[in-house]
């Protein structure tokens, strides 16, 4: 896809997984994809990316810019090379028919398959497939994922995920409490009213 959008030319080729143009060292961190649970039971879904040398400290930034002024229950990172994308469609074509079918391999590892089902909104979370890699992660989501039109899908290796580890999940707890980082707690709208009415007396 030729594109000016740095967060398009940030991801791999369309089908071509770990094909981008490492940076000198030093010159610039790494990108990494961040993905959010925001209720207990809701799937996860794609938010943004953070900037980062290596996984750990970008799991650290990402709880740090995606979660301070919302309530999530988990999220995790992924090095943006190490997301597999399908084809972006148009209209009413699905990219799960320009997905090749693979023949199953011997060994297999768990895939997360991701879904842009609306454009404008983020990739969201559809299933997880047994896989021997990438291209077969793909052929399997399509045989169990494809019952509606989807404008991209993306595969990545579990192994490759930086999770919220259980004795981590208490790092949110506090989030419902702070509620004086929400404008919406001040009831601008209100104290306007008050104000007018106190305005005629």
């Amino acid at each position: 896809m030729n594109s000016l959008d740095p967060r398009v030319k940030r991801l791999p080729i369309p089908g071509e997984p770990g094909k981008i143009i490492p940076k000198v060292p030093l010159d610039q961190f790494g990108s990494f994809e961040v993905f959010v649970q925001p209720k207990e039971g809701k799937p996860f879904q794609h938010e943004g990316i953070v900037h980062a040398p290596n996984l750990e400290l970008a799991y650290v930034l990402a709880k740090e810019a995606f979660t301070r002024r919302f309530t999530c229950t988990s999220l995790y990172v992924t090095d943006t090379r190490n997301v597999f994308v399908s084809p972006t469609t148009d209209g009413n074509v699905s990219a799960y028919e320009q997905i090749a079918s693979v023949p199953a391999s011997g060994k297999k590892e768990p895939f997360e398959i991701y879904h842009l089902a609306k454009r404008g909104k983020q990739h969201v979370h559809a299933g997880t497939v047994e896989a021997g890699g990438p291209e077969e992660a793909m052929s399997v989501a399509k045989q169990l994922f494809n019952t509606k039109v989807i404008y991209n899908v993306w595969a990545v290796r579990k192994a490759d995920i930086r999770f919220t580890h259980p004795d981590e999940l208490d790092l949110w707890n506090t989030l419902p409490e702070k509620r004086f980082r929400d404008a919406a707690d001040y009831k601008g709208g209100d104290k306007l009213k008050e104000f007018l009415e106190k305005q005629r007396v």
